[in-house]
């Protein structure tokens, strides 16, 4: 399993949310790249990176700081979220370096777009299912719908989608537990492996989810809780190294 940490951007500055609330937002710093070394110092094998005003304005705005951290770390896989909703847009940032998209808001609203995109680009499809009370939420998490993410799951589990990214939103940069029975249901509802997000808080949530990986969990994204020292990375990863 991977510890994947999450650098989130703003306005060029790397920041969290609470809840994914724009303006419940903690700036920890203005150098994204500064992050990016700071992670991989400590041996982390995958970034995640977030568009955050992209994913409101609905095509990339931070895009020359991912291309900077891309081009950083030439080796480093890189995926990254928010905002993506062309193919010429996964274009660009796989040129620019980057190993995996994210495609969420699109992805539910258009599930056709995905099985284009990885006829079109295959192996650096992810979907990101971020989910309300288990119902599909999207546009920056501003809309809730009526579908059932782990029906969706099923949906794409013939496109050659690489991972899907589960977030629940209720927990996300809340301090609160990852919610482990959620991401167990989301990783048996298709053979597609899943990335846990949102709410991990110290190495009790990396120790439950490693006890879940054999259900298909391959990695666990991480923002708030390394920003401020609950959890490190070099010990998380060392964990799931064992």
């Amino acid at each position: 399993m991977l510890i994947i940490p999450a650098i989130d951007l703003k306005d060029g500055q790397c920041v969290r949310l609470r809840q994914g609330l724009m303006d419940d937002s903690t700036v920890f710093g203005d150098n994204p790249v500064d992050f990016a070394k700071q992670w991989v110092d400590q041996g982390c094998r995958r970034l995640h990176l977030v568009d955050l005003n992209g994913a409101f304005a609905g095509e990339p705005v931070n895009g020359d700081v991912v291309t900077e951290i891309a081009k950083a770390y030439p080796k480093l896989p890189i995926q990254i979220g928010g905002g993506i909703r062309s193919g010429e847009t996964i274009e660009h940032y796989l040129q620019a370096g980057v190993d995996y998209v994210i495609i969420g808001t699109k992805a539910v609203k258009e599930p056709e777009f995905i099985t284009e995109m990885c006829q079109q680009f295959p192996g650096h499809i992810i979907v990101g299912l971020d989910a309300k009370n288990g119902l599909v939420a999207t546009d920056g998490w501003a809309e809730v719908s009526e579908i059932q993410a782990t029906d969706l799951a099923k949906r794409f589990e013939s496109d050659g989608v690489s991972a899907i990214v589960y977030t629940d939103i209720a927990r996300d940069g809340m301090m609160q537990g990852v919610n482990v029975d959620a991401t167990v249901a989301m990783a048996q509802a298709s053979s597609i492996p899943v990335i846990a997000s949102g709410g991990i808080t110290n190495i009790d949530d990396i120790t439950a989810l490693k006890a879940q990986a054999h259900t298909g969990i391959v990695g666990a994204i991480t923002g708030r809780a390394i920003y401020e020292g609950t959890l490190s990375v070099k010990e998380a990863q060392e964990l799931c190294d064992k």
